[in-house]
């Protein structure tokens, strides 16, 4: 299950990917944190994600993710992993993005419930209850929203907009899609494939598949170390992420339905609008006298025809050849997603839930984390 190869022994990481279920009781609450030059967080945070379990007697494990790191942020987590067992480190050997990261760390987690969270400290542990209480209203993704931000205007209001966008293209109806504080059933991070810069979409993926998706507002710190990671650059790439998550979940699995409803529609106008020079050519030819004749190569609009028809053409053509591609791709991945099977071969269909015939809530679990 390890995607890349191990660092050299000198930082060689503490925790492995494939862990071993049988080794301890799976906990009931994993937390998923990327970190990347967080050096002076990294031990807070453990602190707090600790007081709150303790005083709920939830069973926890940390899972920090070093994206290349520049300071002593490893130092800190291998320290963390090495005297504290719920803890497990691992560290890229380069920035790869968040969206790596939290995938690396969906690998490593047992729990029931993952929560994914920023190492700033601005995402406060103590929303954690919260979260899971939202969860047991029966939805299974929990977005945090950040109502009073603690952030400056120029994240602030291109956030908003961002927001709006993604909420009227997508149908899914969040407040902040950007909050990097969540709480997933296990089954949704199985069900996700994340890669680029998609970890602010996975609600959208998620529901796309039919996974109910909530919010809850959080409380939301002023950071006090470090720097934001983001720049203006975070805006363009979010927009183009946002276009591609939008055909991929509306489109994703029937590209013709797009590709070529566009190029029936060029073929169309360029055609009709061709026959209608053509029969200005014959009309001008039969009753006019010769210096009333229609030239078609001297008519742009006749060389805009021929483009909008050769446009069309091969526009249909691209999206039989990508349905083509999805076909084979997909052949042998289910287009559906199951919640429940009961009977005696509930096994046979296969679900994405916790238990086959069963979907549990984050309150049917014992503080052992194991069904109730």
């Amino acid at each position: 299950m390890n995607d890349f190869e191990p660092p050299p022994p000198e930082s060689a990481p503490v925790g492995d990917l494939t862990l071993d279920a049988t080794s301890s009781p799976a906990p009931l609450l994993s937390f998923v944190v990327p970190t990347m030059n967080e050096e002076q967080t990294v031990v807070t945070l453990v602190e707090k994600i600790h007081g709150v379990c303790q005083q709920n007697g939830y069973t926890y494990e940390v899972i920090f993710v070093d994206d290349g790191s520049t300071d002593a942020t490893w130092q800190r987590m291998r320290e963390l992993a090495t005297q504290r067992g719920e803890v497990t480190a691992i560290r890229f050997r380069r920035n790869f993005g968040k969206a790596a990261a939290l995938s690396a760390g969906f690998k490593a987690t047992r729990g029931t419930i993952v929560f994914t969270m920023d190492a700033d400290l601005q995402d406060d542990p103590i929303e954690v209850p919260s979260f899971l209480a939202k969860l047991d209203e029966g939805f299974d993704v929990v977005s945090g929203w950040k109502q009073k931000r603690k952030d400056s205007w120029d994240k602030v209001y291109p956030s908003k907009v961002f927001n709006w966008l993604v909420s009227t293209m997508t149908g899914v109806r969040l407040h902040d899609h950007n909050c990097g504080f969540k709480a997933y059933r296990r089954g949704v991070i199985e069900d996700v494939r994340l890669y680029g810069e998609l970890h602010r979409f996975v609600p959208v993926l998620a529901a796309a598949q039919g996974w109910r998706v909530g919010q809850i507002p959080v409380v939301h710190h002023e950071r006090e170390f470090g720097s934001s990671k983001y720049g203006v650059a975070r805006i363009v790439k979010g927009f183009l992420d946002l276009l591609s998550v939008f055909f991929l979940t509306t489109f994703g699995k029937r590209p013709l339905h797009l590709i070529g409803t566009l190029g029936l529609l060029c073929f169309t106008i360029g055609g009709v609008v061709m026959m209608y020079l053509s029969s200005r050519w014959v009309i001008t030819r039969v009753f006019y006298e010769e210096d009333s004749y229609l030239h078609l190569h001297q008519s742009a609009l006749f060389y805009y025809c021929i483009v909008a028809i050769l446009l069309g053409s091969q526009l249909f053509l691209t999206g039989l050849l990508a349905e083509l591609i999805v076909a084979e791709s997909d052949s042998a991945k289910r287009p559906y997603n199951i919640s429940e099977a009961v009977g005696s071969n509930s096994k046979a269909v296969g679900t994405n839930s916790l238990a086959v015939g069963t979907n549990f809530k984050a309150g049917d679990f014992n503080r052992a984390g194991e069904p109730s």
